[in-house]
């Protein structure tokens, strides 16, 4: 078993077999941590949750060298629920479709990270399989299920973010100016909170600012920085 391998959940272990190159370096030593891949002067981190964790990490990285932060979105996902036996109960595709623009989500945490030269973000569109056993003491919150683990089934896109003005291509062409949060949600088709979310990780970024206000919501327009 490698550096760091012992803890690691299957999605990452996938992940990290599928984007590194013959020549990289897996679990390398480096100021104290052990780096996911190292490419040449390269060291890319993958990340299958939040990334408040990893954001002091990130930093002391940063200080010596060129980071890539990948992070998975499930753009589709199916929910195997097994028995105490590893008999399957069912399987089922879930609804919920992901996207590129729920990278706002985790990058709440580091924002700021994308104006540093040396730093740049990769989202992949996974499909994956979540696999379900049920625990009655620790499952209350989803009648008794609990995920045990979740499984790569495919890579379909990549997309690499690498500067501020990357992440400002997310916006939608035709949003007016200046534009509201709710604004942002109805032309996006997502969730108000990940609309907040989006916003506030621009503003940070320098890509937007504050114009006043519509009633009690903020409105935004392009930064002139």
């Amino acid at each position: 078993m490698g550096i760091g391998t012992l803890n690691e959940n299957p999605l990452h272990a996938a992940l990290k077999q599928w984007y590194a190159d013959p020549d990289d370096r897996l679990e390398a030593p480096l100021h104290g941590y052990v780096i996911d891949i190292v490419r040449q002067d390269l060291l890319i981190e993958i990340q299958t949750g939040g990334f408040s964790p990893i954001a002091r990490k990130l930093l002391t990285l940063l200080s010596t060298h060129r980071v890539r932060l990948v992070h998975p979105i499930a753009q589709n996902k199916w929910i195997l629920k097994l028995s105490e036996d590893d008999e399957t109960i069912s399987r089922r595709k879930s609804p919920k479709r992901g996207r590129i623009h729920d990278i706002f989500a985790p990058l709440t945490a580091i924002p700021h990270l994308l104006l540093h030269p040396r730093f740049e973000l990769e989202v992949l569109l996974i499909d994956v399989e979540e696999i379900q056993r049920f625990d009655g003491k620790r499952g209350w919150r989803r009648k008794g299920w609990i995920v045990h683990e979740r499984r790569l089934l495919a890579v379909n896109e990549e997309h690499r973010i690498d500067t501020p003005e990357a992440s400002a291509q997310l916006l939608p062409p035709d949003l007016p100016v200046p534009f509201t949060t709710a604004d942002l949600a109805s032309h996006l088709q997502i969730h108000r909170r990940l609309a907040q979310q989006m916003a506030y990780c621009l503003r940070k970024m320098e890509r937007i600012e504050i114009a006043g206000k519509s009633g009690n919501a903020l409105c935004y327009t392009p930064s002139n920085k």
